[in-house]
């Protein structure tokens, strides 16, 4: 019996799924699942209309939820009282700093009690606030809602809104008349959130999601068409590659962009023929990306074209930005990592990072001339807001750290003035000199260093007493910030050690070490993560025993890879959204992500090699009679991304394979998808839903 499973007693029994075999041969190789069942054969139908689950799936489902309520009933107060702390560091009634764009200025804000924001507008400089879209008013009656923005065309008359009512990512567009509240007769359904105005505000552009939830198409609409006449303009025939359309702050150009994880392509629409085909910029070629950015009579390309692992900028003529004449701008510089970039009438803007902490950079466009914004914190997080318009000298950011609120700068690149607009309030108060924020480096078993943020209070003993929740993702090349988080601050008051690992499958350390965390060096990521656990065990900031490792989606993978590979490191885990059943799903090319995922997981239905890689780690696949702690997943019924099957099969076969560990708890939240809950007030409850259990597990109040 793992130790803490003693905090759970009197359990009912929990659900057993039915064992029903199918075997799959591939490169002779025969697995055999016995849960396959649970995976819905209508689960496009569903995703759009969740009453057609299969009545025997959902019932298990629902015992679930019985089973998991059953366990975790003694923690109501808790989760009620971890509510209260949130919400209280809230301002409810909160307003954005709005963004100015031609005669207005655009923002957005909360009301009291409200869970959706509001869309609002004033005169450029300031007057009072015209709401354009009401997002509590439009979710009224709908068990999940979720806007997508809205946005304005070029004469501030129309703008274009989105929604999902259903959780599955398939977004219904709708045209706002600005001045008078009242929407227009066009509907558009199935789109992937967003539209992009042409010029004359006359007709937009959009892509559809096809059957598989894939955005393969590019469509023109024209204000008072129905949808069925609206013109295709480009359709991706490879289901390995995403799309998105895009705009620039000059309205010159549409941006049609194709990639995988890997791979990249831009087709340019110009908007002075919008009937044209989209041109080319840059064939596809394998493991080489860019981005683009309008200069005006130029366009800056962000690129790891010719080895420049780490990017650089380079600038092309507008009416020839093929790459025959890309010229540098910006030189690669090994471990000086180019995340994004952008441009305005006289500078060149990009956000960089270098050993993990990040930097935003200015070049004078004239004269070459850089400078740089940064902080210094032993650990911080940036954003870079930009500007709506391209003929400014004032950019907008933001900076925090897991101690300090975030704080939004006005920023005038020319003379360097930096005006802070707005300071996040904490109702309930905050004081930063109760609270340390560290980055220590954990030794991986390779000899690499792998970076860890930490929060906890300054009374905290670091005597190996305090509870620690260690929090990865590590896939993507996603860099999770150590930026403030009110959130968390209800664990850190506990006696917690908040932690987060920035272990290899993101970009922390640059590109090398997206590059050795995926594919055949995906293991380093759950080594690094457990590296993680030992050093701050052998720094004296927790013990295993008091250690709760959480991840989300492909940190959910995560998540059941280290339960496999070290269980008895961890006191308790939380997989949400858990990306557990990676074979399986790699294998299952009719599925929304599978093709564009290749590129980061393997292909095991072409590859002998890659095959064997996936099912060596892939968290389903390896379950076996082990010490596993108490586990906690929490699936949506209409990801599209993590289908709700994934964790449902997981904690069936952990049940089977494991009986005496645990207990396995499974919460589906059957009207929500991926990101859980819409409302900003609904997120805070399953956040307190999931500080709870790792408070409970921890023997902690």
């Amino acid at each position: 019996m793992h130790r803490s499973k003693a905090l759970f007693q009197n359990l009912p029994t929990p659900p057993k799924a039915e064992k029903r075999p199918v075997t799959d041969t591939r490169h002779g190789i025969t697995r055999t699942d016995d849960y396959a069942w649970l995976r819905a054969d209508n689960w496009q139908a569903m995703f759009k209309d969740p009453s057609l689950l299969d009545a025997e799936i959902r019932a298990h489902l629902e015992a679930e939820n019985a089973y998991m309520e059953a366990a975790l009933g003694d923690t109501t107060d808790l989760q009620k009282t971890l509510f209260a702390e949130m919400k209280g560091r809230i301002k409810e009634d909160d307003s954005s700093v709005p963004m100015k764009d031609g005669p207005f200025a655009y923002g957005t804000l909360y009301v009291t009690g409200g869970e959706q924001a509001h869309y609002f507008r004033t005169s450029r400089d300031g007057g009072e606030q015209q709401v354009l879209l009401n997002g509590d008013r439009e979710a009224e009656g709908k068990d999940y809602f979720r806007l997508s923005g809205i946005d304005h065309c070029s004469d501030h008359s129309l703008g274009i809104w989105g929604y999902d009512d259903k959780g599955s990512e398939y977004f219904t567009l709708r045209v706002r008349n600005l001045a008078t509240g009242e929407d227009l007769p066009d509907v558009i359904e199935n789109t992937a959130g967003g539209g992009v105005w042409a010029p004359d505000g006359k007709s937009f552009f959009y892509t559809l999601q096809d059957e598989n939830h894939r955005p393969s198409k590019v469509f023109h609409h024209i204000l008072g068409e129905p949808q069925s006449a609206d013109r295709l303009v480009y359709e991706e025939t490879d289901p390995g590659f995403f799309m998105g359309v895009g705009g620039s702050l000059l309205d010159d150009v549409i941006y049609i962009d194709i990639h995988d994880h890997e791979t990249s392509e831009y087709r340019l629409l110009s908007t002075t023929d919008l009937t044209a085909a989209p041109a080319l910029v840059a064939a596809r070629e394998e493991g080489v990306e860019y981005s683009m950015t309008e200069g005006g009579d130029i366009f800056y390309i962000l690129t790891n074209d010719g080895g420049a692992k780490d990017f650089k900028i380079m600038a092309a003529p507008f009416d020839a930005p093929g790459k025959e004449n890309w010229v540098e701008v910006v030189p690669h510089e090994p471990g000086r990592l180019i995340l994004s970039h952008m441009a305005y009438a006289r500078h060149l803007v990009w956000l960089e990072r270098r050993e993990g902490l990040p930097r935003i950079v200015i070049m004078d466009r004239a004269s070459g001339e850089e400078h740089a914004i940064a902080f210094d914190e032993e650990a911080y997080s940036l954003g870079l807001q930009g500007a709506a318009e391209y003929e400014t000298d004032v950019i907008r950011f933001s900076y925090s750290s897991m101690t300090t609120p975030s704080q939004l700068f006005d920023y005038n690149m020319t003379t360097r003035e930096r005006v802070l607009l707005k300071t996040q309030e904490v109702p309930s108060g905050h004081n930063p000199d109760d609270y340390v924020t560290r980055r220590v480096m954990a030794p991986a078993p390779d000899g690499e260093r792998v970076p860890v943020s930490l929060l906890y209070r300054k009374d905290t003993p670091l005597d190996g007493s305090a509870p620690c929740l260690l929090y990865g993702y590590g896939a993507y090349g996603i860099t999770i910030p150590a930026s403030f988080s009110t959130n968390t601050l209800s664990l850190a008051d506990r006696g917690f050690v908040y932690a987060i690992a920035h272990i290899r499958g993101g970009k922390d350390k640059g590109f090398a070490w997206y590059e050795n965390g995926k594919m055949e060096h995906k293991e380093n990521t759950f080594r690094d993560f457990i590296a993680a656990a030992d050093h701050l065990v052998a720094e004296g900031f927790t013990s295993y025993d008091k250690i709760i490792a959480e991840g989300g989606s492909a940190g959910g993978m995560l998540m059941g890879a280290v339960a496999n590979m070290a269980p008895e490191k961890f006191a308790g885990i939380i997989a949400a959204v858990p990306f557990v059943d990676v074979l399986t799903t790699m294998l299952d090319d009719t599925l929304p992500l599978t093709p564009p995922e290749w590129p980061e997981w393997g292909n095991p239905i072409e590859s002998d090699e890659e095959y064997r890689w996936i099912a060596a780690y892939s968290p389903y696949d390896n379950v076996a009679e082990r010490p596993y702690p108490p586990l906690l997943a929490i699936s949506g019924l209409t990801d599209p991304r993590v289908t709700y099957w994934e964790p449902t099969k997981w904690i069936a076969r952990l049940r089977e394979r494991a009986p005496a560990a645990g207990p396995f708890l499974l919460k589906t939240n059957m009207a929500a998808g991926h990101g859980g809950k819409s409302g900003r007030f609904q997120r805070l409850e399953e956040i307190a839903f999931e500080y709870a259990f790792a408070i409970k597990v921890a023997g902690r109040t």
